[in-house]
């Protein structure tokens, strides 16, 4: 593959201090047209970099170190996709697993999953992480005394004003709300979270492009729940539906609404598929479900027409090429060896 012709992709593992077996963040590129991956080297040796997620608008490369004295660290990439190290930041927390930054560039947030709690990073005009502006703590327990013990948070999810927030708990069935002020860097509170049937787990949403509505994974009851939101910004539990038809133990992870708004997808550790849901109904319509060749797909992404799914246990990334009319994703050529990978990042 011609670097001219592809794109760059970094893939997020667990390193052995996680109990993988990656060194850090992987270099791979992908060819645009047939949808193959070649992996290239490790970019960044760095602890557990779970979660990946880039700036909007400058070629910086911002990963959670999912350990017990929690970190951020932050990278510039060439258009080689060598990686010079910009920051490393501490997130105040224990084994974050998700970030995200804002979509106007102007701050980075992290999920701690393992204080329930989660991190405020400004950013500055380079897109460098400072230290932190504030740490917003979670408290209670749910449901299962083995995962719900306490509060997890495990997603942030910014919205498109940039200044209002999602937070995902899965320790506590909870999606909260919160506002940014821009100025100080500091959260607060807005209006009444949505709080899910005890034991859900919810573990991560995906917000349709209408901006109307949005659907959460329940990691530990194996579900889909759609979220409304109201005129006020408040959010209110829609349709319920099963995460998968197969049998066993379903423990739903990655989930993402496909670019035309007309196909949702859902990760399913334990049986190793993902299933696509049709969004054209009132309700989420299960429309198939595709095996991943292994059993633990932790996260997917989305590039051109074709879809890349991380499988942390298989110690490969799958590529499907997306149906344009049915949205089913279809086995493309063979899997790609990648130890622990854990996240899939087309920059």
């Amino acid at each position: 593959m011609a670097r001219a012709e592809s794109e760059l992709v970094f893939l997020g593992c667990y390193t052995p201090q996680g109990g993988g077996r990656g060194e850090g963040v992987v270099l791979a590129r992908r060819d645009p047209v047939g949808g193959g991956l070649t992996v290239v080297g490790t970019a960044a040796v760095t602890e557990s970099p779970s979660y990946l997620a880039r700036h909007p608008r400058l070629p910086v490369l911002y990963a959670v170190n999912e350990r017990r004295d929690g970190a951020v660290s932050a990278w510039r990439f060439d258009a080689d996709g060598a990686l010079t190290p910009l920051a490393v930041r501490d997130t105040g927390g224990e084994e974050p697993c998700h970030l995200a930054v804002s979509p106007d560039g102007g701050h980075l947030f992290v999920a701690n999953y393992g204080s329930g709690s989660v991190a405020v990073h400004p950013l500055d005009d380079q897109g460098v992480p400072g230290e932190r502006s504030d740490l917003l703590r979670h408290a209670g327990h749910g449901a299962d005394p083995d995962r719900q013990a306490g509060p997890h948070a495990h997603q942030v999810c910014p919205g498109a004003d940039s200044a209002s927030l999602l937070v995902v708990d899965l320790g506590i069935d909870l999606v909260g709300r919160y506002r940014l002020d821009r100025a100080t860097g500091r959260l607060s509170a807005t209006g009444e979270p949505l709080r899910l049937p005890a034991g859900t787990g919810p573990r991560h949403l995906a917000r349709h492009p209408d901006g109307r509505r949005a659907y959460v994974a329940g990691e530990l009851d194996g579900t889909v729940t759609e979220i409304v939101f109201g005129a006020d910004g408040g959010l209110r539990a829609g349709a319920r539906v099963p995460a998968s038809d197969r049998g066993g133990h379903v423990q739903p992870s990655g989930i993402a609404v496909g670019a035309d708004g007309r196909f949702l997808y859902l990760a399913n550790r334990g049986v190793g598929t993902v299933t696509v849901f049709d969004l054209t109904d009132v309700d989420p319509r299960h429309l198939d479900e595709v095996e991943t060749g292994g059993e633990w797909p932790r996260q997917f992404a989305f590039a051109g027409s074709h879809l890349y799914v991380a499988d942390e246990r298989a110690h490969q990334i799958r590529v499907f090429a997306l149906d344009p009319s049915t949205g089913v994703p279809r086995p493309c050529g063979e899997p790609v060896e990648v130890p622990s990978p854990t996240c899939v990042l087309p920059v």
